[in-house]
């Protein structure tokens, strides 16, 4: 989704009305002049939109300017106590969050959006919890905002171990000048990423990029998901596992992208959880690499702990919740079972405290100004991008939207597209078409003459097609 530039003021709210929005996790992640990370890109574009900024709470609601959307930054909000404290009594109208866990009993009227794909932390009864069913208020996302950021941290865990040559232990021999390249390689061999496979689990925003990222590597993708998604893996040149147990068959490696799922009501367990046990983990080759950068619950903590006793998994990088409460020092989240593993395979792990995403200063920030947007356009318009769960009455869903090249082809994306664009696009597959077709036709003893007159015009056309497709956002699914 394109960053709202209108330095105007939106339609004009009720202006006996001034609206409040929370903004309780970093809105910027480089350090500004004070040594803070700067939140200012995202007030600059609050205030171009007519709202105010405040790097305060909220403190008497009738002093404020009426006929305004106010946003208080309070990025510190964390422990569970706190966030019921600030926003249990409803005065905020909504909140923006990325990490921060908003507790049942936190209270927003109007609506609530989670920076990026997974809302499961934001567990608010006012949308009724993290699925968005059944509540009065809004619950949105914004989706494949930081897909790519968590994918190449994907792809950079995966390559730490494979291939797997001691980087760290040769350059310091080699810096030191204790290494003979002659004599000594020989004893350093390794693997390459071309050929391996590795099965991902969900054709989501993320799990589609991770794919795209592995193929470039060289590696077969065998991709398990809902049967809706079998036309399109298969379109894309992706292997397609209907069930998840064969997709780990033989693979050197797994990455989990499906979410949490619906939770139970009466058990508050999520559907997905444990999803990657003991017979997921055995199908996989001896030795093969987990990667779960999802969410920490997907993994049965005590099945990844035999698989790596046994060496059936050789490492494991998990990203994952972890909070510790700032007066008592306990520890809490889905990384925690995890933490039971470290004395006996630390080497053989490596843990990361819901991190993947969340450090990539561009995508949190252009999440945040997408979040913005939809907060003013729920409060303004009445109109809702990204929905999770159910919309409630009087709101107008307008779909999902996603940043360019991330998810779906749309109607929208064909829409777009200039006539000049089109006509070359027509051109090239109407040349393409005289060039296939003369190549079909021709008798076995011609096909050389053929190809030898037109066959690099022929490339060359398929790729300055490709290319344009790319460009224009016409790869992948259509929806």
């Amino acid at each position: 989704m394109t960053a709202n530039t209108n330095t105007q003021a939106v339609e004009p709210i009720d202006p006996q009305r001034a609206y409040t929005v929370l903004i309780c996790d970093l809105v910027g992640l480089r350090f500004g002049p004070d040594g803070k990370p700067d939140p200012s890109e995202v007030r600059a574009h609050i205030e171009a939109r007519g709202g105010r900024f405040h790097a305060t709470a909220l403190g008497d609601k009738a002093g404020l300017e009426q006929g305004r959307v106010h946003f208080f930054y309070q990025p510190d909000l964390s422990a569970r106590e706190e966030l019921i404290e600030a926003a249990g009594d409803g005065r905020y109208d909504a909140v923006i969050a990325a990490a921060t866990f908003l507790p049942a009993e936190t209270v927003f009227p109007l609506a609530g959006v989670r920076i990026g794909a997974g809302t499961g932390n934001m567990g608010s009864r006012s949308w009724g919890g993290g699925n968005g069913e059944g509540g009065t208020a809004v619950l949105m996302n914004t989706p494949g905002i930081n897909s790519r950021a968590t994918a190449q941290m994907v792809m950079k865990a995966i390559l730490k171990v494979l291939p797997d040559l001691p980087v760290d232990r040769l350059h310091d021999r080699v810096a030191h000048g204790a290494f003979d390249t002659g004599r000594g390689l020989r004893d350093f061999p390794t693997e390459k990423l071309e050929g391996k496979t590795i099965a991902i689990i969900g054709y989501g925003n993320i799990g589609r990029e991770v794919a795209k990222l592995a193929r470039a590597f060289g590696m077969r993708v065998v991709i398990h998901a809902r049967p809706r998604h079998r036309d399109w893996i298969d379109a894309e040149g992706f292997a397609y596992a209907p069930d998840l147990g064969d997709a780990a068959e033989g693979a050197d490696v797994l990455s989990v992208h499906v979410g949490l799922g619906k939770q139970d009501a009466q058990t508050g367990r999520y559907a997905n959880a444990g999803l990657i046990g003991t017979d997921v983990l055995s199908r996989m080759n001896k030795g093969a690499v987990l990667v779960n950068y999802d969410r920490g619950e997907l993994v049965d903590v005590a099945a990844l702990g035999d698989a790596l006793d046994t060496g059936q998994v050789r490492h494991a990088a998990i990203d994952a919740d972890l909070f510790r409460d700032a007066s008592t020092g306990a520890l809490s989240g889905p990384m925690l079972p995890y933490l039971d593993l470290v004395e006996k395979h630390g080497a053989r792990l490596e843990l990361l405290p819901h991190a993947a995403a969340d450090t990539d200063h561009p995508s949190r920030v252009a999440g945040a100004r997408q979040a913005v947007d939809q907060i003013f356009d729920a409060i303004c318009r009445k109109t809702v991008t990204n929905a999770k769960g159910t919309v409630p009455e009087g709101y107008l869903s307008l779909g999902v939207t996603t940043p360019p090249g991330i998810g779906p082809v749309t109607a929208r994306d064909l829409g777009k597209l200039t006539a000049d664009e089109c006509s070359e696009l027509a051109g090239l597959c109407e040349r393409q078409a005289q060039l296939w077709k003369a190549l079909s036709i021709a008798l076995p003893e011609q096909r050389g003459k053929v190809i030898a007159e037109p066959g690099e015009e022929l490339v060359r056309l398929t790729n300055r097609f490709c290319t344009l497709a790319e460009n224009l956002n016409l790869r992948g699914p259509y929806q």
